[in-house]
């Protein structure tokens, strides 16, 4: 369910976005009559767009395990901007149109910002771990607990149930190190040795 909600969010935004920006050129250039007419034929579909957006974001910030600062910030963003993209266009003002449009792309990539963790390796205490399955549980708790649990039962933000997982460790590992739906990828942040130690850790949570 939330990566079906995810897929389809993403896809509201790009629409909106593409539609948006074609009326901002439209605008800038004084080409009236053409941002008129392209008004007029995209106006429904601008309107399914723009619920689909809202709605699949509020029903994404109600499924996630934690709200970041950049995440309020973007969504602040945003909602600053949907009335100064009215006014904008009510009035045709060349200036608010484009500040909007420039709000919306910077939420975007606030968006993508908080989807960065904030821990590392080296923030995570192992002074007392004294073998492998230690380490990669500590990992786990690190990392992976907010969305799976810490049985692999917990399903938030449509994590796996890791318990009842059909993937081989190798799959893990994939997974793991690129990411898979609302799952980023860790080889940035862990080492191979660590993401390997890690799968084979969600192994043992296997039923």
């Amino acid at each position: 369910m939330f990566n079906g909600m995810l897929h389809l969010h993403i896809t509201s935004v790009m629409v909106f976005l593409i539609i948006y920006l074609i009326k901002t050129i439209l605008l800038v250039a004084g080409a009236t009559e053409k941002l008129e007419t392209f008004k007029a034929r995209t106006k429904v579909l601008e309107m399914i767009v723009s619920t689909a957006f809202l709605l699949t974001g509020g029903y994404m910030l109600f499924n996630i395990p934690e709200i970041k600062p950049l995440l309020v910030i973007k969504i602040a963003i945003v909602f600053a901007s949907i009335p100064t993209a009215i006014i904008a266009f009510k009035k045709g003002n060349k200036g608010l149109a484009i500040l909007s449009l420039v709000m919306i792309i910077a939420s975007y990539g606030l968006a993508e910002m908080s989807k960065k963790r904030s821990s590392s390796p080296s923030q995570i205490d192992m002074s007392n771990i004294k073998n492998n399955d230690e380490y990669g549980a500590n990992l786990y708790r690190a990392e992976c607990n907010k969305c799976h649990g810490e049985d692999g039962k917990l399903g938030i933000s449509g994590a796996f149930d890791l318990s009842t997982s059909k993937l081989t460790e190798e799959e893990a590992k994939q997974i793991i190190s690129n990411g898979r739906g609302a799952m980023v990828g860790y080889k940035d942040m862990y080492s191979e040795q660590q993401i390997e130690l890690l799968a084979t850790y969600i192994q043992s949570l296997k039923k």
